[in-house]
């Protein structure tokens, strides 16, 4: 390719790269957020991260990568969201890990931590050493496991689903509290 070509190529690009950025900043988005904490940060917290988010501790609403000490995820989020102290979310589709995974309202995914908790809707795998949810479809693997209403399996040393009666309902449901494993279906 000559020179010219090669130079009007890069412009091209150069073009088209601004002009993805400008509409997406333009829609109340942004590919990249850098934040201190969510009031200190290069976009507000109410503007969505659709790339990437490398906090201290940040708080968007995120169709992203979340790496940070603490990552925060409001509205409808997703991606994966990498913190090494906590995740918190309002609803979460995808993966959280960090030593606490907290989310609100739904979840659908894998949280992964020393503490898992969902006060929603949880429906994929919690693996930890505590895992505590309030509706959950799929399987806790951990220490201790709390379900208020289980539809799944739940295997670790202290398992409690709350919907159980005490084996009344077996082999579509266990017990309310079992060792090693315990399920409702």
């Amino acid at each position: 390719m000559s020179r010219m070509k090669k130079q009007n190529m890069k412009t091209l690009i150069i073009i088209i790269s601004l002009a993805i950025t400008v509409t997406a900043v333009q829609a109340g988005e942004a590919l990249l957020q850098l934040s201190l904490t969510p009031d200190i940060a290069i976009h507000p917290k109410t503007t969505q991260i659709n790339g990437l988010a490398l906090n201290i501790w940040g708080e968007n609403p995120q169709h992203s990568l979340n790496l940070g000490i603490v990552n925060g995820s409001t509205g409808d989020s997703m991606g994966l969201s990498w913190a090494f102290i906590a995740n918190y979310a309002d609803s979460y589709t995808g993966v959280q890990w960090a030593f606490v995974n907290v989310s609100q309202r739904n979840f659908l995914g894998w949280q992964s931590g020393a503490v898992n908790f969902s006060q929603g809707t949880f429906t994929g795998l919690q693996s930890g050493w505590i895992n505590v949810a309030q509706e959950f479809h799929g399987l806790q693997l951990g220490f201790i496991n709390y379900a208020e209403k289980l539809n799944g399996v739940q295997v670790g040393a202290v398992n409690v689903a709350m919907n159980n009666p005490w084996f009344k309902e077996f082999p579509n449901k266990l017990a309310t509290g079992f060792p090693f494993v315990n399920w409702s279906f």
